[in-house]
């Protein structure tokens, strides 16, 4: 069975797959296309992508207007980010945090136009996530990390390791 949890946002998911766990370790389904239509997720995904962070490495905060995301942290442990990035919406520039670990098993739906991050916590992530749409930089955006107005508290441990690309993502 898959648990569907409500976030602060109506779009947004928290997803808790079953895990089955013996002697052997654990085995769960990453993506099961039925049961998560069964819980309301009818995006076709059409793309995974895999990430391997070290500890205090920060990745975004990226979005597309087109694109959602279905996020999982496989190895380790990050504190994941989603901010409302829709001009227009009631819930515009508000954000949400998740710890999402190799333990807790959790996932994250991340609507399209919800600028998404993470901060490594441990000393390497594996991130895996599912998107809706290929990978456009012509249609990728972004929002400063540590933009003011979005106001995002990062449980930093120093300063965080960020991408030249990460770093030009304007202030609002």
């Amino acid at each position: 069975m898959l648990t569907s949890v409500a976030t602060r946002f109506a779009e947004a998911r928290l997803f808790v797959p079953d895990v089955f766990t013996d002697e052997r370790g654990y085995f769960k389904e990453t993506y099961s296309r039925r049961k998560y239509e069964a819980c309301g997720l009818r995006d076709v995904f059409v793309q995974d992508n895999v990430s391997r962070s070290h500890r205090n490495v920060l990745r975004g905060m990226h979005y597309d207007l087109r694109l959602a995301k279905l996020v999982q942290c496989i190895e380790g442990t990050i504190f994941d980010v989603i901010a409302d990035a829709r001009e227009g919406s009631p819930t515009y520039l508000q954000w949400e945090s998740f710890e999402l670990s190799e333990e807790n098993h959790r996932q994250l739906y991340v609507p399209a136009g919800f600028a998404h991050g993470f901060l490594t916590l441990s000393d390497e992530a594996l991130v895996s996530y599912k998107q809706t749409e290929h990978y456009d930089p012509a249609h990728e955006r972004g929002l400063a990390w540590d933009d003011p107005a979005l106001g995002i508290v990062w449980p930093l441990d120093g300063t965080p390791i960020v991408s030249g690309k990460d770093r030009t993502w304007p202030h609002l």
